[in-house]
């Protein structure tokens, strides 16, 4: 190939060719359905970053929650190491939120004020994702609930996770099974409804 001629991937063995239904990069990853989920309903042009800031927030508690059922029943069955491996991912998934807010502070609070009363009642205070990943770690007030009742398969699925015992509740299991002696006041040997507020 001369330095002339434009470079070609596929005289490298890169496919590039997704008319005979093979399947591409954004078909994978369902890229026409999030890059059209955002739903501006102000014409102000920093709802774009409000909007991509918390639906982002969103994708990575999404994996949060992932991580941390899996770390609990691999904690419930005695599989430590890659239960912390597990949540030592989730703990780079909430340093990645935490530092994520960086590019939210570079809104003014002017330029928030501009599109705020547009979204009515709506606040991150509802995520119900955030709801489930403190009921999975083991903050459970029921009183949280209450956000969510419009929502059946929500309310339901939140409901469950208080049946189940907490991230917690099996880490101090683990700990007793272990030879900890860690049930002072009961702990390890509570009910689940007795982890709820």
């Amino acid at each position: 190939m001369s330095s002339d001629e434009p470079y070609d991937p596929a005289q490298e063995g890169a496919q590039m060719n997704f008319s005979d239904g093979a399947l591409s990069y954004g078909d994978y990853l369902h890229l026409d359905e999030i890059l059209n989920a955002q739903t501006l309903r102000t014409s102000t042009h920093d709802e774009m970053l409000f909007i991509i800031q918390h639906q982002t927030s969103e994708l990575w508690m999404r994996l949060a929650l992932h991580e941390l059922a899996a770390a609990r029943e691999a904690i419930c069955r005695d599989h430590l190491p890659p239960a912390f491996k597990m949540l030592s991912r989730v703990a780079k998934i909430f340093e990645q939120l935490n530092n994520a807010w960086d590019v939210l502070r570079t809104m003014t609070p002017s330029e928030y004020t501009a599109f705020r009363d547009d979204l009515g009642q709506s606040s991150g205070f509802q995520s119900w994702q955030y709801r489930l990943i403190e009921f999975t770690v083991g903050n459970r007030n029921k009183a949280m609930l209450r956000p969510h009742a419009h929502r059946e398969d929500i309310a339901k699925m939140l409901e469950a996770e208080l049946q189940r015992p907490s991230l917690y509740d099996e880490a101090l299991q683990a700990l007793s099974r272990g030879g900890f002696s860690i049930d002072e006041g009961g702990a390890v040997s509570r009910s689940v409804s007795a982890t709820q507020a």
